[in-house]
Order: structure tokens, then sequence, then C-alpha cells
């Protein structure tokens, strides 16, 4: 066979979408820098105005800087490996473990936080208010900024599709076909879920500086502080889980096989003897079917069975012959 003839059957394994990456990330960087500005005036005014709900919001932003950073690193590594062979089913899930590591570094930051309230609570401190409130506002400001500029990159859908057909004279037959969806971006959620928890300690540093100066509440502004750590908890162990089981090739819901299944077995004969589902990206997925038959049909005829199901974007099947006496006749057909 001709070098020329292979390529045409050659494919790649680019599971994620380039232009939203590069938009992406440049949102994520935008985001950076505004959010470390606000870090160091936060973190400052905190100190000096001996505010736990400041400092809280400061220290905040803090390790959301470094992980809204690791964010941007994951952005620009997965395109610049996107074409590297040795990432056998492409750099797609580099971007959801820019996520992960986002959530463990959220979970670092809620228990930072309680740490630092329970401090307070035991040894208050005084509280310059007004000025303390000030900076909590222009905190808040620079948060629900960012978060417009996250969400103004959320939810862009882009289709690029391309297919490569093969077609064996064995009785194993495989077949690739790759169509690129609307993706979910958990690098883009990680970050989003940053500035939402940067918004939430800003609402809860106002709510207690105000408490504290109208009625002498000054306890509010740690108790505020645990409040804050138990919210982002529950939204990084969210992210968590959520990313984990994409790492771990487990996050493939049970509906989908079941799909797959029926959508193969539902023609003549065929029986699914073993099936393998997984993400290759954002939101596209592989998938491995291996099937028995007795009437065993050209790849491009399982491939059509599954051709509603565009977010298979990596498919490969295998047909097993089936030699004994048909258990099932089906008209029309041979063995």
């Amino acid at each position: 066979m001709h070098i020329h003839q292979l390529d045409t059957w050659r494919h790649g394994h680019t599971f994620i979408d380039l232009e939203a990456s590069r938009a992406n990330e440049r949102r994520t960087l935008y985001v950076v820098v505004l959010t470390a500005t606000m870090m160091v005036v936060e973190i400052a005014a905190g100190w000096a105005f001996n505010s736990m709900a400041l400092l809280a919001d400061g220290w905040h932003m803090a390790t959301h800087a470094g992980a809204l950073g690791i964010s941007v690193f994951a952005y620009r590594y997965a395109r610049s490996h996107v074409a590297d062979r040795r990432f056998t089913f492409g750099v797609g899930k580099v971007e959801v473990l820019g996520g992960y590591t986002s959530a463990i570094v959220l979970g670092i930051v809620a228990l930072l936080m309680v740490w630092e309230s329970a401090l307070r609570l035991i040894e208050p401190r005084v509280i310059s208010f007004d000025e303390a409130i000030a900076v909590a506002f222009v905190g808040l400001a620079v948060n629900l900024a960012s978060a417009w500029i996250l969400h103004g990159g959320d939810g862009h859908d882009h289709h690029h599709g391309h297919a490569a057909h093969h077609d064996h004279g064995h009785d194993h037959h495989h077949d690739h076909d790759h169509d690129h969806g609307a993706d979910k971006d958990h690098n883009l959620r990680a970050a989003y879920l940053h500035v939402l928890a940067d918004a939430l300690t800003s609402i809860l540093a106002i709510v207690a500086l105000i408490c504290g100066k109208l009625w002498g509440w000054n306890w509010m502004d740690a108790a505020m502080g645990i409040v804050g750590a138990v919210v982002i908890t529950r939204w990084a162990f969210a992210l968590l889980t959520d990313t984990g089981a994409i790492l771990l090739d487990s996050a493939v819901d049970g509906g989908k096989a079941e799909k797959v299944r029926g959508l193969i077995e539902a023609d003549a004969d065929n029986r699914i003897v073993d099936l393998h589902l997984w993400r290759v990206g954002p939101e596209g997925h592989g998938a491995i079917v291996s099937l028995v038959t007795h009437y065993p049909r050209p790849p491009e005829h399982y491939r059509a069975l599954l051709a509603d199901m565009t977010d298979l974007v990596h498919l490969t099947i295998e047909v097993n012959v089936c030699t004994d006496a048909p258990c099932v006749p089906v008209a029309g057909l041979k063995t």
C-alpha cells in the first residue's frame, strides 16, 4: 500500500476547540491581572484596618490568582501539545486537570479561612469599619467585573467535524469517527467558580462590617469568614468530584452506554460483548465497541447506527464473526 493512501486513513486527535481555548485564555488572563491587583489592596487594607473579612477576601484572591494562573497555563500547554503523539487521545483532559487542581486550591483556601476566622473569634481586634467597607465594595466591583469577563466566554458553541473511514477485509473491522461538538470547559468553569467565591467573600465582608459598624457585632466579621469557607468547600467538592471522575475515565453515565448498546443490538442479531466509553475532551467521548454477529457488515454500517450520537468523537468498532449456526435467523442477510 502506498504512503499517500495510508495518509487518507490517518487522523488527528484534536478534541479541543483551539479558537475557544485562545479566547478563554485571554479572558482568564485579564481576570488574573484584576485579581492580583485587588489582592494586594485587600490584604494591605485588612492588616491596616484589622478586618478579618477583608483579609480573608484578600487571601482568597491571592490563592485564586494562582489558581487562575494554572488555568492560563493549562490552556497554553494543551494548545502547544495538541499534535504531540505522546498523548494517545490528545490533550483534551489537560484543561480538566487544570480545573481539578483549582478545586484543590479552593479547598485549601477554605481551610485557611476557617483557621484565621477562629483565631479572630478567640482574640477580637478593633476594626476600622469605614475604610474596610469602602475597600470591600471595591473588591466586590472587581469580582463582578471578572465574572462578567469570564461569563462572556462561556456557552459559545463551535462545531468542527471530520471523519476517517476504514474498511478492512478481515473478520475484525475498525472504524474511527471524529465529530467535534460544543465543549464544556471545566478549566473555565473552575476559573468562574474562583471568581464567584471571591464575590461571595466580598459580600459577606460587607455584611459583616456593616453589622459591626451599626450594632457593634464585631464577631460577625470572623463568623462570615467561616460561613464563606463552608460555601466555598461545597463548590470545591463538587468541582473536584466532577473533574476527578473524568480524569479517572468514570464520568460517563450509564444512560449513554445503554443507548449505544440499544442502537447496535437493535440491528440484525448483533450483540455487544465489550464496551468502553470515556471522555477524551471537555464534552467529547471516545468509545470502543466490540460486537459479535452472524451477519457481519462493513464498518460504515455500524458507524451509521450511532450517527445521532455526535458526542462520540473517537469511535472504534470491532466486528467478531460467529461461525456457529445463527441463533436468530435474519431475513435477507447471509452469514
